[in-house]
């Protein structure tokens, strides 16, 4: 039987000492395969003295692979800044990035060997296969959809590993992305801007969805502003390059205007044009309440969840979206930066 040659790589990790970090490394470890030559945990806590003790038992399941493992703090600076904070340790001349919260199949390591030996010289990262699962009973909630969309994301860092050297020579992630949010696809659209190719691979990692509140939602519409971000990073077409959805903001931005314009209209007296612009606001918003509930399980927290947050999320997406405009109103493009 003809052997996959060995190719050296490390693993880095962001981690918030989630619980869900102790079956992450678990599952590396009980994966078949060469061992990564470093494992990098990356304490991104703002206050890790808080509760020190809370990596006690996550390293302890890594068995004879603690030895090379290393735990540095990043200051809670986000995903972006911790892994940049792990790439400046490692030697390796692969780095393969994991989020705290996955688990990688029994074959990982053996398979991730093979996409390693497979890539050709001009391949700078190969992306994992990623396996979401779903309530087989019922229909997903809107969150566990959400979460689905990683199975086809393209070079989220859940299970993405790239040349060492490729990551230098574009500097790393950019770190004014400070959510986990697009910092992925900013590094990916540099990386092949820079005239490296990018490729799937074969392995598969486990990302189960995870408890979240019923406001999660509109937690997320911080997003719009990296949207802003990556517009100026990348031009206006950055959704193309990046093959990823375009969103609703200017649906989420229409409808807000809507109702900004209903309550003005109302205060000045104009009791006709007000009810003109409030019907534009429900119906838009009752669009916007139906797609998310119709696809879902509809019990009764769910769609009064969807019902209050779709009520909520146009203005505050469109007021992140005009702050990040705002914040970001000076970043070079990309190009410009390397011109």
């Amino acid at each position: 039987m003809t052997q996959t040659p060995r190719t050296g790589y490390a693993v880095v990790i962001p981690t918030l000492a989630r619980a869900t970090l102790a079956d992450c490394l678990a599952a590396l470890v009980a994966a078949h395969g060469p061992d990564p030559d470093e494992i990098v945990l990356v304490d991104d806590r703002p206050d890790p003295d808080a509760d020190p003790g809370a990596l006690e038992y996550p390293l302890s399941v890594l068995g004879d692979l603690r030895e090379r493992t290393v735990v540095l703090r990043s200051g809670g600076r986000g995903p972006a800044a911790a892994r940049n904070t792990g790439l400046s340790a490692v030697i390796a001349p692969w780095t393969a990035f994991l989020d705290d919260d996955v688990q990688v199949g029994p074959h990982w390591c053996d398979q991730l060997a093979q996409d390693l030996a497979e890539a050709g010289p001009g391949t700078a990262g190969v992306q994992g296969v990623i396996a979401v699962p779903l309530p087989g009973e019922r229909r997903p909630t809107d969150w566990e959809r959400g979460t689905a969309g990683l199975a086809t994301a393209r070079w989220i860092t859940a299970d993405m590993a790239y040349r060492t050297e490729a990551l230098k020579q574009v500097g790393g992630f950019d770190e004014r992305f400070t959510r986990a949010f697009r910092e992925d696809a900013d590094l990916a659209l540099r990386v092949l801007d820079a005239g490296w190719r990018i490729r799937q691979g074969r392995r598969t990692t486990r990302h189960p969805v995870r408890p979240a509140g019923r406001w999660v939602s509109l937690r997320q519409q911080r997003g719009n502003a990296d949207d802003a971000l990556m517009r100026r990073l990348h031009g206006p077409d950055w959704w193309a390059k990046a093959v990823a959805p375009r969103g609703r903001i200017r649906r989420h931005a229409a409808i807000t205007a809507a109702g900004a314009a209903a309550l003005v209209l109302a205060a000045a007296g104009r009791p006709r044009a007000a009810a003109a612009a409030g019907l534009a606001w429900a119906a838009g918003t009752a669009e916007f309440a139906w797609a998310r509930i119709a696809p879902g399980p509809r019990t009764r927290h769910e769609v009064t969840t969807m019902v209050t947050t779709s009520v909520l999320i146009p203005p505050a997406a469109t007021w992140h979206r005009i702050s990040g405009e705002w914040r970001h109103r000076s970043a070079p493009a990309w190009q410009e930066v390397t011109a």
